[in-house]
């Protein structure tokens, strides 16, 4: 892939490590790959494992001024609830996990080239580059807990999550489904839809 693989950090299911993320950070402990679907009247997306096994699932309407989401274990179980503030500046999105715990993803705005996302509650920090489509999660010491890259043209928009702090698993999950969202309502945004579309993954 030439100069373009030097930055950015996608890979396939059952594909080894990615060699950017491997040479800055180790080996991941575990990786997830989502891939998003939009239909006629929801959005759904699946996050397997490195086996091609479902996961997780998240499934919201498209159609939504919250841009309500709902992020399910593979079993059925809720893992955790999503929604965007209906009218901020920041592009601001609430999250509760299952456990009763929540927090928020608010953009910092006037980054031209990377996008800084701080994630009030937590005190972890995402880091990244809309046009690169990698993103670095770091917690409150800057180690960092997961790289998230984008596949650059597909179908469906897909992701490939490395994990390097698994017992975050989950949260990572529902800040990568939010993530999606944001960037689904920038998008929208530019292309004169103004983000009512009910946001949806990177696209």
């Amino acid at each position: 892939m030439g100069v373009f693989s030097r930055f950015h950090r996608y890979r396939e299911v059952g594909e080894q490590a990615n060699v950017n993320n491997v040479s800055r950070y180790g080996a991941p402990e575990y990786s997830l790959f989502a891939s998003v679907k939009v239909f006629t009247l929801h959005q759904h997306t699946d996050i397997l494992d490195n086996d091609g096994n479902i996961v997780y699932y998240a499934d919201s309407k498209v159609i939504s001024l919250h841009d309500k989401t709902k992020i399910f274990k593979a079993s059925g179980e809720l893992v955790a609830y999503m929604h965007r503030k209906l009218i901020s500046l920041h592009e601001r999105h609430y999250v509760t996990m299952s456990d009763g715990s929540q927090f928020e993803l608010s953009n910092e705005l006037f980054h031209i080239y990377k996008d800084i996302t701080n994630i009030y509650g937590l005190g972890w920090e995402l880091r990244g580059n809309m046009f690169g489509l990698n993103f670095q999660l770091y917690d409150t010491d800057g180690s960092v807990i997961a790289v998230i890259g984008q596949k650059f043209i597909s179908l469906h928009d897909k992701y490939c999550i490395d994990i390097y702090k698994r017992e975050y698993e989950e949260k990572v999950v529902a800040i990568l489904i939010t993530l999606q969202h944001m960037i689904r309502d920038r998008k929208s945004a530019a292309c004169g839809g103004g983000g009512s579309s009910g946001g949806g993954g990177g696209g």
